[in-house]
C-alpha cells in the first residue's frame, strides 16, 4: 500500500467522539503539554492492524507520516518502523534507529514514546554503549527526556538495571509531572523483577525524589512497606 492507502484507511476508522475524548485525555490546550496535537479517534489496536498490514511501506512515507500533524499518522509510522525493524538485519535496525533520533520533534506525546521508544532505541542499544541516552536525559525537551527513561525499559526486561538507575538519578530533580511518572514506573519495573535493588536505590534518593516518582515506585509494596515510604518523605 501507499501513503495514500494508509490515510484512506485512517481516515475511514476515524471517529470524531473518541477524538474529543484524545483531546483532552492528551492534554492538546494552550499550554498544555500535548499543546496543538490534533487526533482522529483511532484506538491503538486498530493503529496497530494498519500498521502491520503496511509493514512494507518505504521509508520515505514513513518519514513523511511521521511529519503529519495528526497523532494518529504519527503513531502508525512509529508503528511500522518497529514491524520493519523486527524483520531488519544490523544494518537496517541502525538506519531505523537513526530515522527515530533525527525525528524525536515529532515523536512528541507519552504514548507515541511509550509504545515505541524501547521497542527501537532500548533494543538498538541493549549491548551497545548507551551514553547517548545520558545526553537524552539532560536535554531541555520533555519528549527526547522521556525517551531516555523508557528506552530503558527494554535493558530492564533482560535484568539490566545500572543503566536504568543511572537515568532516574539524572532525572530525580525533573520538573516535569510526566518524567516523575516515568521514571517512578522504571523503577516499580525494576523491583518486579529484583527488590533489593529498587530499594538499595530508593533508601538512597527516596527524600529528594517528587512524591509521584516515589507513589509510582512504591505502588506495589505491601501496605506497610508503602506508607513507611511515605511517611518519611
Amino acid at each position: 500500500m501507499s501513503i495514500k492507502d494508509i490515510e484512506i484507511e485512517l481516515s475511514r476508522n476515524s471517529n470524531k467522539e473518541q477524538a474529543n475524548l484524545l483531546q483532552r485525555f492528551f492534554k492538546t490546550g494552550p499550554g498544555e503539554y500535548g499543546e496543538g496535537d490534533i487526533f482522529i479517534g483511532i484506538k491503538v489496536p486498530v493503529l496497530r492492524s494498519i500498521a502491520k498490514k503496511n509493514k512494507d511501506t518505504s521509508y520515505k512515507e514513513i518519514k513523511q507520516l511521521l511529519k503529519s500533524k495528526i497523532h494518529e499518522k504519527r503513531l502508525v509510522s512509529l508503528m511500522i518502523l518497529i514491524f520493519r525493524y523486527q524483520m531488519a538485519d544490523e544494518n537496517e535496525k541502525l538506519k531505523i534507529f537513526n530515522i527515530y533520533l533525527n525525528n524525536t520533534n515529532r515523536i512528541n506525546n507519552w504514548d507515541l514514546i511509550d509504545l515505541t521508544a524501547p521497542r527501537i532505541i532500548g533494543d538498538y542499544l541493549l549491548d551497545k554503549d548507551k551514553s547517548l541516552l545520558i545526553n537524552l536525559a539532560k536535554s531541555k525537551n520533555l519528549w527526547e527526556r522521556r525517551i531516555a527513561v523508557l528506552s530503558t525499559f527494554q535493558f530492564i526486561k533482560y535484568n539490566q538495571f545500572d543503566f536504568s538507575l543511572k537515568i532516574s538519578k539524572i532525572l530525580l530533580n525533573d520538573p516535569h509531572d510526566l518524567i516523575h511518572k516515568a521514571v517512578g514506573w522504571m523503577l516499580r519495573e525494576i523491583g518486579k523483577r529484583n527488590l533489593d535493588v529498587e530499594e538499595k536505590f530508593l533508601k538512597a534518593h527516596y527524600s529528594k525524589m517528587p512524591r509521584t516518582m516515589l507513589r509510582y515506585a512504591i505502588e506495589k509494596f505491601p501496605e506497610k512497606k508503602r506508607k513507611g515510604y511515605l511517611r518519611k518523605k
